[in-house]
């Protein structure tokens, strides 16, 4: 979301066309976001079965977790998944590297031997090449090392022409099918979206990742080709309204900046049956505009109403949807599918982020758009698809864009529905994790028998460790007075800390009790236990750090 996710490429196969313009329009599905940036994480197989008892089937993630993977092959539900941001420059310089990304993260993951198979591409946060470190070996010139590169088995580097390090970010779809291969029946198939480039368009990168989005959509292309898997992929780039400006929908236009390379994407997604991805937030035009009307964002009627034309415009998404549609229109694609990668509205940690209002949106959002009335310049034609940002709270996402980054979730961190939702799926409310293991009912509070006046850095350090942003102006725990504030601090750095009992001394100014201290609204949470927590597979920061070291001074490294 807020954290640079504006032009996300994405590889979609399908044996017959996903999203395809020659394909009958179906009507729209809801799926949702599956954030991991979190400090207490759920077990995939209990996110999965929570998905499935939701009748979700179609969900984003952003890393390639392989226990998430793992979970969540088989169950029937179509998944986006997230690759590795550092990977842009080389992927559009060297088909040599694209084909390596799609032989570990596409072949390796449909079988030996799967000719009409529709594959994945995957990749992650943590791991350079994707899955590379529990897919198909392939080395250039390898090396066994001992200590071992990165906790590797082998590696290889290659030379190669210098290129500065880029951020970039892919995703895909995956999606059980029982398609046949030569090698026999496959319990799944993977459906790609690949998004290639973390936002590259952003205003605020002033044009410095733009360079490289279509030669890695080519080249990523090419590879697929010469793996017979382009029939079944489809690439698209997730783009978010920075993209395209207009006072009036009508009036909709790429930004200057933008225009020729959008419109090379744009032919690029229509040569390939693919849609035009958009993220849409009104919610952050409301937090940041005080001038924008509050009901606009919303979807009960306004008394600020857009005329344009013939056309009267009553909430913030129709109006950023057909602004999109009017850009579309001016380079010629007006007919293009067009599907919502996010949209969503947090439950905390700023002002109008509240349980109310994320649920008014939420559920607004949802009967508007399966009520299939489309919008003014599309009637009857709404998104192909709506991914809800987000599933889960992640706490510890950063909150550089604000403290709500970290509440967006329909669900708390634990698989807790926050509201009553009808997702439009078949339940009418939206159904609790189960067997969740959490930690012991105990609390780290505040000692009342102690002077609580040299508790400022303890503060600091608990929350700048843990998750505090409930306590901000606008949070939902923001009102329960100085000693609940020092309360809610240890008890989060102590829940982080898996209820250590060295991580509630705080020199004697903490203190465990079995008594819940939550107020009202405001919930001290319990974590979950280690059982529950899906650790990664990926490489650690530090190394990280090598490995872009070693790419920006024009060295490739593949893992293996």
């Amino acid at each position: 979301m807020l954290e640079p996710r504006l032009f996300t490429t994405f590889l979609v196969c399908s044996v017959v066309a996903f999203w395809s313009l020659s394909a009958p329009m179906a009507e729209s599905a809801v799926g949702v976001n599956w954030g991991t940036i979190s400090f207490h994480r759920l077990n995939p197989s209990t996110v999965v079965d929570l998905l499935k008892t939701n009748k979700i089937s179609k969900v984003k993630i952003f890393d390639t977790d392989p226990g998430v993977l793992k979970a969540l092959m088989g169950s029937g539900i179509q998944v986006m998944v997230g690759v590795p941001n550092e990977m842009l420059a080389a992927l559009s310089s060297s088909t040599a590297a694209s084909d390596l990304w799609v032989r570990q993260n596409v072949t390796s993951y449909v079988g030996k031997g799967g000719v009409d198979i529709s594959p994945t591409m995957m990749g992650g946060n943590r791991d350079m090449w994707g899955n590379s470190l529990h897919g198909d070996p392939y080395v250039t010139r390898g090396c066994t090392t001992s200590p071992k590169l990165f906790g590797l088995k082998s590696y290889a580097v290659e030379l190669c022409p210098a290129s500065p390090a880029i951020t970039s970010c892919m995703l895909l779809i995956l999606e059980r099918a029982g398609h046949r291969s030569c090698g026999g029946t496959l319990n799944f198939q993977f459906k790609i979206i690949s998004d290639l480039g973390n936002e590259p368009f952003l205003s605020s990168y002033s044009g410095q990742f733009q360079s490289y989005v279509i030669p890695a959509l080519l080249n990523i292309q090419q590879s697929l080709a010469k793996a017979n898997l382009a029939s079944y992929i489809k690439l698209v780039v997730p783009c978010n309204a920075d993209a395209y400006e207009s006072s009036l929908p009508s009036q909709g236009a790429f930004r200057p900046d933008l225009a020729p390379i959008l419109t090379q994407l744009v032919e690029f997604l229509n040569s390939n049956g693919s849609p035009f991805v958009v993220n849409i937030y009104p919610f952050l035009s409301l937090y940041g505009n005080s001038d924008f009307p509050q009901d606009y964002a919303f979807f009960d009627g306004t008394t600020h109403a857009v005329t344009d034309g013939a056309n009267v415009y009553t909430n913030a998404f129709d109006g950023n949807f057909d602004t999109l549609v009017a850009a579309l229109t001016k380079i010629g694609y007006g007919q293009m599918p067009i599907a919502i990668g996010e949209v969503g509205w947090p439950s905390d940690g700023a002002v109008g982020a509240n349980l109310t209002a994320a649920r008014a949106f939420n559920q607004g959002l949802i009967n508007h758009v399966l009520s299939n009335k489309g919008t003014p310049l599309r009637p009857g034609v709404p998104p192909l698809d709506i991914y809800l940002f987000s599933l889960l709270d992640e706490g510890g996402k950063s909150v550089l864009p604000g403290n709500f980054e970290r509440h967006w979730g329909i669900f708390s961190f634990d698989g807790q529905a926050k509201y009553p939702l009808n997702l439009g799926l078949g339940n009418k409310r939206l159904k609790n994790a189960k067997n969740v293991q959490y930690l012991p009912s105990r609390w780290c509070v505040a000692n009342p028998s102690r002077d609580l006046l040299d508790v400022e850095n303890h503060m600091k350090l608990a929350c700048s460790m843990a998750d505090c942003t409930t306590l901000n102006y606008g949070g939902s725990c923001n009102g329960i007075g100085i000693k609940g504030n020092i309360s809610y601090a240890f008890n989060s750095y102590y829940q982080m800390q898996n209820q250590n009992e060295q991580s509630c001394k705080f020199d004697g100014l903490g203190m465990v009790t079995f008594l819940d201290p939550s107020v009202g609204e405001c919930r001290f949470l319990v974590g979950v236990t280690e059982s529950e927590t899906s650790s990664s597979s990926g490489l650690p920061y530090s190394n990280w750090f090598i490995v872009w070291f070693l790419l920006s001074r024009g060295i490739w490294v593949f893992l293996v």
